[in-house]
């Protein structure tokens, strides 16, 4: 008999984090992946162009949440998942990340008494202000099987009493997927679009609601952005949740002024990790970004006062800068001058993180 694994993905992080790892449990021939998409990031076109560029097929489950409250989207996803679980009743439902998507599949996993699997887990910010900590904190006491990135992602699972034989590190899957497009993806030369030429430009991004919904601080960090984009040209894919953030609060004609702040459209996959892979330094609130930087070795700014990354500052490339303008300034300045480096990759950020994750799960689930 087939086993059956269920994936539940809702947002962009998901797709990069679980494309390696549907690959990885295709060389398996008892094993039957589904692939369920609640909608959470519900723009269509742009979740196909992702789809496209990691190689995903398509949805076997789209649940077309949409977006919402975080409790009106968490909740949403509940009740539309229940009954694809029902139907599917598979052996083990997988989760990634932190997003909505994952706690609300967690949850519904965990009552109907179906096994999870935690895919990034054990991460900590300590910041509890952070939707996506929450969502951390409870999924990994939901799940029974918890695939960790770093070292101190397994102290944590430790500290909160998970049990040694239930974590497994794996290291990082977006690794996987990000070393395995990087020169598709640079051959793409995506920064010419602009005018610019490789090392000569800088990336933000910015979409985390700590960040973007406050008017004040918003407005503070597009200061500082244009402050280090007085140094070099900074291009800035705009979330749609910060364009609307800016449009609200009066600040959508900074988009427009003649700075060295290049607004642009959201990007694919490839052509975001071909701009990144290019760059001297990018300011960034993600987590994956921070991530995705430290992979690549470009010197990276984040927009926060803590990290769940701590493994990406701990290697040296990393700075916390917060949001205030002048810790901004001041650090892209340290990174601009060359005083920042990533020494090295984190152990096992080697590509093969959803191959041990695989083998894992052929253990558990006798997959021969």
């Amino acid at each position: 008999m087939p086993v059956k694994i269920l994936h539940v993905v809702g947002a962009r992080p998901n797709f990069v984090k679980a494309a390696p790892v549907l690959r990885a449990l295709a060389a398996y021939p008892r094993c039957r992946s589904v692939l369920v998409h609640t909608g959470q990031h519900y723009d269509r076109e742009m979740s196909s162009v992702l789809f496209a560029d990691l190689g995903l097929p398509d949805p076997d489950e789209h649940l077309g949440a949409g977006g919402g409250t975080h409790a009106g989207q968490t909740a949403e996803v509940m009740v539309r998942l229940e009954p694809v679980l029902l139907a599917h009743r598979p052996d083990l439902v997988v989760v990634f990340g932190d997003v909505n998507s994952t706690l609300a599949a967690a949850l519904v996993a965990a009552k109907l008494g179906l096994p999870i699997a935690h895919v990034e887990a054990g991460l900590r910010s300590f910041d509890r202000t952070m939707p996506e900590e929450i969502n951390r904190v409870v999924t990994d006491l939901l799940a029974g099987l918890h695939f960790t990135p770093t070292a101190d992602a397994d102290d944590n699972l430790r500290s909160a009493g998970i049990a040694a034989d239930r974590v497994h590190l794996v290291g990082n899957v977006m690794a996987d997927t990000l070393l395995g497009a990087v020169a598709e993806a640079r051959a793409r030369r995506v920064c010419r679009r602009w005018g610019l030429d490789e090392g000569g430009y800088g990336v933000l991004t910015l979409h985390r609601a700590g960040n973007v919904d406050d008017p004040a601080t918003l407005s503070a960090l597009l200061a500082a952005a244009a402050r280090v984009a007085e140094r070099i040209p900074l291009v800035f894919p705009v979330h749609p949740r910060t364009r609307l953030r800016m449009a609200e609060s009066g600040l959508a004609p900074l988009l427009g002024a003649p700075t060295g702040l290049c607004a642009v459209e959201p990007l694919g996959y490839l052509d975001f990790v071909g701009l990144l892979a290019g760059a001297r330094l990018v300011l960034t609130d993600s987590g994956g970004v921070q991530a995705e930087s430290t992979i690549v070795g470009v010197p990276c700014v984040t927009l926060r006062e803590r990290t769940e990354w701590v493994v990406t500052v701990e290697c040296g490339g990393n700075q916390l800068a917060g949001t205030d303008p002048d810790r901004v300034l001041a650090c892209a300045e340290r990174a601009l001058a060359g005083a920042v480096a990533c020494h090295s990759r984190p152990p096992l950020w080697d590509g093969r993180a959803a191959k041990r994750i695989a083998a894992v799960l052929a253990r558990e689930l006798g997959l021969g």
